[in-house]
């Protein structure tokens, strides 16, 4: 196989592809990956709108399409496929926040493995105009599971004051800088939003990073007031690096410190004490700190917990008042279904946003770490995305932005899949199916963009999902994971009929102009 891709890498090397890849290097998972090096990586490039009339088509498919752009015409009269999408703008829905990935340690020691120039085009390949435009960056709050030690800001016994916070090397010398170079590529300001997984073990029952543990004392009490200040100090510090955040979460999957023997870093909430820290101690942290427009999201945790969690947390007004969004985790959601989870969550609180704050391939035991090139995999991604957007969720975060080809590193060896995979040993970054998924939905809509109603003519097997940008032009987003190629056309009531088809195994993006 090393022989087969620096073969590849010589091929490609100093060539210039701008729209769509035909990318061909199979490790035997059922599709194939994208290799970029220091001088050459695909590119999606940027997405003007097509002239009046006519509609754009990028599609990206089992067989190796990578966004593959093609551009045809609306015909006025029906084009007689047996199914028939329309359009329904007048059925309004939410408006979209936008999509990424998370700046883990593991992440950042990754992306700092390649050398300056291929660093430059894996950054450039998330975060600028010529990649696919992600806008939220999720950063954990010191240590997880994707760090190489545990560690916390604040490791002194007593400091409850936090007189010896301190950012760790971790943040200093990795995160920070590149998170400061993906700002400066992206053309729009960054929406950073932060995640604790653990408080220092002095403040904890267990007296542990790891395992069974939540905070000492009750909401109020000191613990709990210092763990509040503790996120405070954490914006203070990153501000100095003249990055400021959109967000916060309460904490990193708060049932996990109710488990006993749990393997990494965890703290336990229960809803109710999750909503009595925020009514007393984060929520008034927050409003009289130098960050009171930072959005809280609660939970942060599998999806199955709702409406649970939010019933409990946002009846009561002291902690409501607090809270922006409810963030949630992709994990077990073939046990909680979209519509009782997420629907019945918005229904029952619209003010609150609801929002994807994680997910990766390869974290269950079934299917364990990195596949490169598969295809199963990127379905399983735009299929959760569309799921979750169709009813009612505003942004969708990705895990890890980059691993090694271990799924790592991770001291717990937790191993999973990330959209792209490094191999430091060649200077390469593949960019997996995944990558691609993840570009169907973040490259084309924008914040801001409102779902829209769609109907069908016919029952059929495509998962669709329908936007109207904030420039008026239209975005459907397609996935067929069916065996067979799907025949379509789609009526849009101010222009006419648009033909089209989706392959076998495909995602595909459609956007027209309805000006």
């Amino acid at each position: 196989m090393a022989v087969a891709i620096k073969f590849y890498l010589r091929q490609i090397s100093g060539s210039v592809r701008r729209f769509g890849a035909q990318c061909t290097l199979n490790f035997g998972h059922g599709s194939v990956v994208c290799v970029c090096n220091a001088t050459y990586c695909d590119s999606v490039s940027r997405t003007g709108l097509p002239d009046p009339g006519q509609f754009l088509s990028y599609v990206s498919s089992k067989t190796g399409s990578r966004l593959v752009k093609s551009q045809g015409q609306f015909q006025k009269n029906s084009t007689g496929a047996a199914l028939r999408i329309t359009l329904n703008p007048s059925q309004k829905y939410q408006r979209i926040k936008g999509f990424g990935g998370a700046m883990t340690d593991a992440a950042a020691m990754n992306i700092l493995s390649l050398s300056s120039r291929a660093q430059d085009q894996l950054l450039r390949q998330y975060f600028s105009p010529d990649g696919i435009e992600y806008r939220f960056v999720r950063v954990p709050m010191a240590s997880c599971d994707f760090s190489t030690r545990l560690y916390t800001y604040a490791d002194t016994p007593g400091d409850y004051d936090l007189q010896n916070f301190t950012l760790a090397e971790e943040d200093i010398h990795m995160k920070i800088p590149l998170l400061q170079r993906a700002q400066a590529l992206s053309a729009q300001p960054l929406n950073l939003f932060a995640s604790a997984w653990s408080a220092p073990a002095w403040l904890k029952t267990s007296g542990a990073l790891i395992g069974k543990g939540s905070l000492k004392g009750k909401p109020g009490g000191k613990e709990h007031k210092t763990w509040a200040q503790y996120y405070i100090r954490f914006l203070e510090e990153y501000e100095k690096y003249n990055l400021s955040f959109w967000g916060l979460t309460s904490g990193n999957e708060p049932t996990a410190g109710e488990m006993t023997n749990y393997s990494f870093q965890a703290l336990g909430f229960t809803p109710e004490t999750q909503r009595d820290w925020i009514a007393l101690d984060l929520g008034p942290g927050l409003h009289s700190s130098s960050f009171p427009q930072t959005r809280l999201m609660i939970l942060d945790d599998n999806r199955l917990l709702l409406p649970h969690w939010a019933k409990v947390v946002l009846s009561d007004v002291q902690a409501a008042r607090y809270v922006h969004g409810i963030g949630f985790h992709w994990y077990l959601n073939n046990i909680a279904p979209p519509g009782i989870t997420l629907t019945t969550t918005h229904h029952l609180y619209p003010e609150y946003f609801l929002f994807a704050t994680e997910a990766c391939a390869g974290w269950s035991p079934l299917d364990r770490g990195v596949r490169l090139g598969s295809w199963d995999r990127a379905e399983d991604y735009a299929h959760d995305i569309i799921q979750d957007l169709n009813d009612f969720v505003t942004g969708w975060t990705d895990w890890n932005l980059a691993l090694n080809q271990d799924g790592g590193p991770n001291w717990v060896k937790n191993f999973v899949d990330s959209p792209i995979i490094v191999d430091s040993s060649k200077d390469v970054f593949y960019k997996q199916p995944t990558f691609y998924s993840m570009a169907h939905f973040s490259k084309f809509l924008w914040e801001g963009s409102q779902r829209v109603g769609v109907s069908f003519s016919q029952h059929n097997s495509l998962e669709i999902s329908a936007y109207i940008r904030p420039d008026a032009s239209a975005v459907l987003i397609i996935l067929n994971r069916s065996e067979e190629e799907v025949q379509f056309e789609v009526w849009d009531q101010t222009l006419g009929f648009l033909p089209g088809s989706a392959p076998p195994h495909s995602i595909l993006t459609l956007l027209w102009s309805r000006r």
